[in-house]
């Protein structure tokens, strides 16, 4: 098949292009690399199958560059995603889910192809339900340092319902929580990256907050392998959590990094940032239903691949 990743040189996009070269596809990435980094791509740039457009997908003009390639799926990988970056790019975040679903959406529309849109946890923010159920509808501020992620997701979701019920687009939604891994940024300001790197450097592992605040954390291999049965699958039209149900404090984590890397770096606290979620945990029952999916890798395999990984780009 032929499929367009947007987003295909950022850290999900670019490991998920790998894996559908390897499933024998047709790939095109299209990516501004703002938050992208083209080195992502070095192992496949030269594969005969794959395409690399340098391109700002909220530009108008992509729609007709891509939109005559009869793609089967496309998928919406594309935006800022650690706070470090969207609150850099805070515009850029609301237009890349807001204009640049919609030209997405279009080009699916002309060549009757499938439509993923990478949403995020986010859309639920410091969620008064727990675990997060796709029909929990958020505990949301639209008017704060977060918002310009969260309620960009949220306004994406909403174009891809549109698309579905208007113009009969097939689409599917992810939403994605915390995932790791080879290929993430180093100084993305994930609180992995950023662990990771303190313990190697022999730095001091910054928590934010009194480290009690749980997330949750998926290895980037479970979460594509995800992300490829969202096409596979009669889903069309549904909302599906991907991630890790198993649940960690901020100190657990410090710990169990500090355990991994071989160190005893000193644990220092700063004040918990506005609007940081206090709890976040995916119920998956529904992904475990509809796409037969689960987690595969625990946390203690996945930090192991992903220190060795740190290790040659720290």
């Amino acid at each position: 098949m032929k499929i367009l990743v947007a987003g295909g040189s950022g850290f999900l996009g670019s490991n998920f292009c790998q894996l559908l070269l390897n499933k024998g596809h047709q790939v095109w990435a299209v990516d501004n690399l703002i938050t992208g980094r083209k080195e992502n791509l070095d192992d496949i740039i030269d594969n005969q199958d794959f395409t690399f457009i340098n391109q700002d997908i909220i530009n108008p003009k992509i729609i007709e560059k891509l939109g005559e390639t009869k793609f089967d799926v496309v998928y919406h990988l594309a935006s800022p995603a650690s706070p470090p970056w969207y609150q850099k790019y805070p515009v850029e975040t609301l237009e890349v889910n807001s204009i640049g679903t919609k030209n997405l959406l279009e080009i699916a529309k002309r060549n009757n192809a499938k439509f993923i849109f990478a949403s995020t946890s986010e859309v639920y923010g410091d969620p008064l339900e727990h675990p997060q159920k796709e029909t929990y509808w958020g505990n949301v501020n639209s008017y704060g340092a977060r918002s310009c992620y969260d309620e960009a997701k949220r306004y994406g979701e909403a174009m891809c319902y549109t698309y579905l019920h208007k113009f009969d687009v097939d689409v599917r939604i992810v939403r994605i929580f915390n995932t790791y891994g080879p290929k993430m940024d180093p100084v993305d300001g994930r609180v992995v990256s950023n662990f990771v790197n303190q313990a190697l450097q022999g730095q001091d592992l910054t928590i934010y907050g009194d480290g009690s605040q749980t997330r949750s954390f998926c290895y980037v291999d479970d979460l594509i392998r995800g992300f490829y049965l969202m096409m596979e699958k009669d889903v069309t039209g549904q909302v599906i959590n991907l991630g890790n149900p198993s649940e960690f404090t901020m100190l657990e984590l410090a710990e169990l990094v500090n355990k991994k890397v071989g160190k005893s770096n000193k644990i220092i606290y700063q004040e918990l940032p506005q609007d940081d979620p206090k709890k976040r945990r995916p119920d998956i029952s529904k992904a475990q239903e509809l796409l037969g999916w689960q987690i595969e890798i625990s946390l203690e395999v996945g930090l192991d691949k992903t220190i060795e990984y740190f290790k040659t780009v720290v």
